[in-house]
Formats: C-alpha cells, structure tokens, sequence
C-alpha cells in the first residue's frame, strides 16, 4: 500500500478502499483501478480530506453517478473521492431545497415533485449526482440548474469550505466556474415555486416516458457524448454523417439516439475515445462542424 494511503488511514476521513475498479462507479461500466476510492461522510471529513490531500500533494478527483465520465483502462492515480451518505441527505423548506452534493439528481426531482414543487421537473431523466449537475450545469427540455439556483457549499482545493451564490457560479452552457476553480459541491440549495402535484407528476412521467423511448437506457452509456453545436443538434449531424451502428471494438454509436456510444459488453475507455474520433472526424469532414466532448476523459493514458 502507497504510504500516502497508510498515511491517510489514520485520519479520520471516512472509508479507504486502495485499488477500487472504477468500472463499479461509471454508467459505461468502463474503467481500471483508482489508486484509493475514499468515502467521506459528511462536510467535516471532505474538509479534513481534500486538506490533507492538498498538503501531501497527492492528486484527486471526484465521481458522483459515474455519467459524463469516460475513465482510463489504465485507472486513476491518486484519490478517488465518493460522497457518502451524509452528503446525499435532502432537506426541503418552504420553496427551497438543500441537497447534498452526492445526492441523486433525479430523486432530488422527484421528492420536490412530490412536496408540490415545480422548477425541478428537467432533471427527472439526467443522471448523475446534484454535484455534478451545479458542477456541468446540466439541463433539459428548455431548463438548467441555473434557473434554480441559490446557492452552494463549496469544498476548495486548499481544503477551505465556501459558499458561492449563483452569480458567483458564472453558469453557462455546461459551465460553471467550477471548471475553472476547482472544488467538490458539498450541498446545493435551489429555490422552487409551489406547483400542482399532478400536473408535475404528469412532466416528470413525459419526460422519462420520452427518454425511455429515444435513449438507449438498457445498456450502458454516458448520456449525451457531444454538446450541442449553436444552433443545431449533435444527433442530428452524426445520424446524417450515416454513423448509427458505427463500432470500434466494443463501442457502438447507438443506433436510438446517435449522441449516444453504448458499450456492448467489453467496450474499453480506448474503444470509446477511437470511436469518438471517427465521429468527429467525419462530421467535420461532411459538414465543417467541430464537435466538442461533453464527456469527461479522467485518468492515466
């Protein structure tokens, strides 16, 4: 065991599992070992981690639902940071929500749902953790985190605990400052408006319903694997470029939704990155049109 590990063994900064496949924690089920996954608790111990972390130098990152995320076959030096159950707690007041960073996107939509608020029924299909949602600034039909947004706790990379508003967030398209700045998203509040329970409900139920149908859920993806070019939809280009069923090993362009790449079985994070390249190279090829990952390459090459 790495001494760094040892070290950090006897710190009181949640679970320590050296040599973690972070295949278990991707939804592409793809990716080798991480040198440590750590799993703090609550607030207190991320601090003390990612401190004593900065101050022996030793590198990390942070996985919440595993989507957006295309980890290395050779895994991930460092540490692996997972938000334990303390930071997946929600808790509603009035019009607003607290949710912890690693809690599930979705149920976050479906328990405001319930409560007969409305502003939270985009997020009923995106998968991921409410800290990589704030993180990507994820939305849907129409609506972002953005247009809820309050505030937020911030872990720093100094280990300094920060609240940051959402004009401090600096969203845009898939942006937040926090591409910039780094830091992990302890806990998040938005601001909602009271709703009709049904008539969210009955959103919520569309939209799964319209996922259901023109995504390839079944098998194990990424999401949206290109962000949408102005004006124009990645989908619709690498579908008329003739690139549905396209494969590279185990990876396949899908052939339900065309900004998806599934992996049919023993697909590797190279598979995945070889076939993204062809299909970058042919939309622009065919169509002058530069198409930019929306997922995130992490670890060794």
């Amino acid at each position: 065991m790495q001494q760094w590990i040892s070290n950090l063994n006897r710190q009181e900064v949640g679970e320590i599992i050296p040599n973690e496949p972070m295949s278990k924690y991707t939804t592409w089920k793809i990716g080798g070992p991480a040198d440590a996954m750590i799993v703090p608790e609550n607030a207190r111990q991320l601090t003390k981690l990612i401190h004593l972390l900065h101050e022996a130098q030793i590198p990390w990152m942070v996985v919440g639902k595993g989507s957006n995320m295309l980890v290395s076959d050779k895994g991930i030096r460092g540490a692996v940071i997972r938000l334990g159950a303390e930071l997946e707690q929600i808790e509603f007041n009035g019009v607003e929500v607290e949710a912890g960073g690693g809690a599930p996107f979705v149920r976050l939509s479906i328990m405001a749902g319930k409560q007969g608020l409305t502003g939270l029924e985009f997020a009923g299909g995106i998968p991921g953790s409410v800290g990589g949602a704030v993180y990507m600034n994820a939305g849907a039909h129409g609506s972002d985190v953005s247009r809820i947004f309050k505030s937020a706790d911030i872990v720093l990379e100094t280990g300094e605990l920060v609240t940051y508003t959402a004009e401090e967030m600096e969203f845009a398209y898939r942006h937040s400052i926090l591409h910039e700045k780094r830091g992990i998203v302890a806990k998040a509040t938005f601001k909602l408006a009271e709703g009709d329970r049904l008539e969210i409900a009955a959103a919520l139920a569309a939209y799964k319903d319209r996922r259901r149908k023109t995504q390839p859920l079944q098998q194990p993806c990424a999401g949206s694997v290109f962000r949408n070019p102005p004006g124009d939809h990645s989908a619709r280009l690498i579908e008329a470029a003739g690139l549905k069923g396209l494969r590279v090993g185990g990876a396949e362009v899908s052939t339900l939704h065309a900004n998806f790449i599934v992996n049919t079985g023993q697909a590797t994070a190279e598979d995945v990155l070889a076939l993204m390249e062809q299909i970058k190279g042919t939309v622009a090829a065919k169509f002058g049109v530069n198409l930019v990952p929306e997922v995130f390459f992490v670890g060794e090459r």
